[in-house]
């Protein structure tokens, strides 16, 4: 086991109090507080392993990622046997979307201290986002046998009973983490807020207050908890002082999270879309039709079309991917040149390499059924690629009424920064309607738009309309696709193991408060 006192090896007392300091910070969340303690210290041992990786925590904090990702590698390339040095390093790859070094850099921690629970949790949480449940599971097992009352190792489990439709197994763990210890439970308040039939209380909701209006109470678990208090206040009608929370969780969220960098984001669409102006060359042979991407912005109805055709007998549900996105990040380290800039560069050959790569890493969601869903919602930036490199794979687009789509993704507590303000959330929508126009004017045989409304209104004609597209010939058991058993990792988890319902649209209860928010969209004010 690597120890402290090797990692302060030959730092001064005065330097280790600055680091302990920042420690502190970072754990409480008050990052410029930890950037002020690292101030001197680094000044004066810019080289240091350990301060590096503080540092890089804080450059990770402020959104400065590739500049953490460099303090950190150096910090490696110095102390390659400190196991925080790895583990950091995977939350880095993670923020860009590099997941397998983020796997890699994650397990490393683990071989390094095999008897810490907290690295083999990080390690479990980043298979189950990948979507690797039988891997997270083995992994939570890991840590509950180092400790048994791990409280993030426990909701993780139940979290992964709930994703396997499980929910009693999952409530009963769920409400026995919330009793031993409440104030540390926030992700657990959350999950429950998310489960259907509610089962938090009135009690529940006291309890919720308590904890979020404590400021003695870690961001980590206050944010979540806000959340989950402002669903529940939903779910009892409370409008007015659901939003009220939902304000003040966005905020506290603000406040420890590195800010959305809207001007980058939509930079990188442009040159993206300026790259497919003209298409590009495409893979010479019939390959892709295999593949059924769903993409979409968040709480949109992606993960009930994905659950529509994982019911058919030739499809699999294959979940959030990261492989196509893991596939161009290897492919631009290749061509020492980020993606779209070698999009044009590319001969029919190399299209076709790209896209049996993304195949062989996929291969596992075509052992039990011919064909597989690819449901990362993100993918929708790289539909031209996706198309270039498999000519044959189908992209469904799902799309929701502007305002119920932000209004989702400003309840739900949801990772991406955008959603912290009606600002940001109302350009990301601009940018994903104007992008996915894009690819359905400019491959409109393999770009299929499903609008959510519609479906919700007529299933029946909606379900064959897509079948079609996919071409699947229709099949009875699609209609009832909240009877099939597959693991869903989503919040709506239990809402597809439901029939569809009709009573999604929250935008009219919520009425004028959403002003701003119609106003960012370009919307009318509300009429009663």
């Amino acid at each position: 086991m690597f120890t402290d006192s090797q990692r302060l090896a030959g730092l001064p007392a005065d330097l280790v109090r600055h680091r302990n300091a920042a420690v502190h910070a970072l754990v409480e969340g008050r990052i410029d507080a930890a950037a002020e303690a690292l101030t001197e210290a680094m000044n004066r041992a810019p080289v240091q392993p350990e301060l590096l990786r503080l540092q890089a925590l804080v450059d990770l904090r402020c959104g400065r990622t590739e500049q953490g990702i460099g303090l950190l590698l150096q910090a490696r390339a110095m102390r390659p046997e400190d196991p925080l040095i790895h583990d950091a390093l995977g939350t880095a790859y993670e923020a860009v979307s590099d997941h397998m070094r983020a796997r890699q850099s994650l397990f490393s921690a683990c071989r390094l201290e095999p008897d810490n629970p907290g690295f083999w949790f990080n390690y479990a949480n980043r298979l189950y986002e990948v979507g690797d449940n039988v891997g997270a599971m083995h992994a939570v097992d890991r840590v509950l046998k180092l400790d048994p009352r791990n409280t993030q190792g426990r909701g993780l489990f139940a979290t992964l009973m709930m994703a396997s439709g499980r929910n009693d197994q999952a409530l009963d763990m769920y409400r026995s983490i919330v009793r031993d210890d409440p104030f540390r439970a926030g992700i657990v308040w959350w999950w429950l807020a998310t489960m259907k039939p509610l089962p938090l209380s009135i009690s529940d909701i006291d309890v919720m207050q308590r904890i979020f209006l404590d400021r003695s109470v870690l961001p980590k678990d206050r944010v979540p908890t806000g959340f989950a208090l402002a669903l529940t206040l939903e779910n009892r009608g409370r409008i007015e002082e659901a939003f009220h929370v939902m304000q003040m969780a966005h905020a506290l969220a603000r406040e420890i999270s590195p800010p959305y960098d809207l001007k980058r984001a939509s930079t990188h669409q442009d040159d993206i879309l300026a790259q497919f102006e003209t298409r590009p060359a495409e893979a010479p042979n019939a390959q892709g039709r295999e593949v059924l991407f769903v993409v979409s912005m968040p709480r949109s109805g992606s993960t009930l079309t994905e659950q529509i055709l994982a019911t058919h007998s030739q499809v699999d549900g294959g979940g959030e991917l990261s492989d196509f996105l893991q596939v161009v990040t290897d492919e631009s380290d290749r061509e020492k040149m980020t993606f779209p800039d070698w999009v044009h560069s590319h001969s029919p050959e190399k299209w076709r390499l790209l896209g049996q790569r993304y195949l062989a890493r996929t291969r596992r969601f075509r052992a039990r059924k011919p064909r597989f869903t690819d449901k990362s919602l993100g993918n929708w930036l790289l539909t031209g690629a996706i198309l270039s490199a498999l000519p044959e794979a189908r992209v469904i687009v799902v799309r929701r009424d502007p305002l119920e789509t932000c209004l989702a993704c400003y309840r739900y507590m949801i990772t991406h920064a955008y959603t912290h303000s009606f600002a940001d959330l109302a350009a990301v929508w601009r940018n994903f309607d104007r992008g996915v126009r894009f690819w359905q004017e400019r491959y409109p045989d393999r770009v299929y738009v499903q609008h959510y409304e519609k479906l919700v209104a007529n299933p029946e004609g909606q379900i064959r309309k897509l079948l079609e597209f996919c071409d699947l010939a229709f099949e009875e058991a699609c209609l009832t696709f909240h009877e099939t058993e597959r693991f869903v990792t989503t919040p709506s988890a239990t809402q597809v193991r439901e029939p569809i319902r009709k009573d999604t649209a929250r935008a009219r209860k919520y009425g004028a408060l959403l002003d701003p928010l119609r106003a960012e969209l370009g919307l009318p004010p509300f009429t009663a």
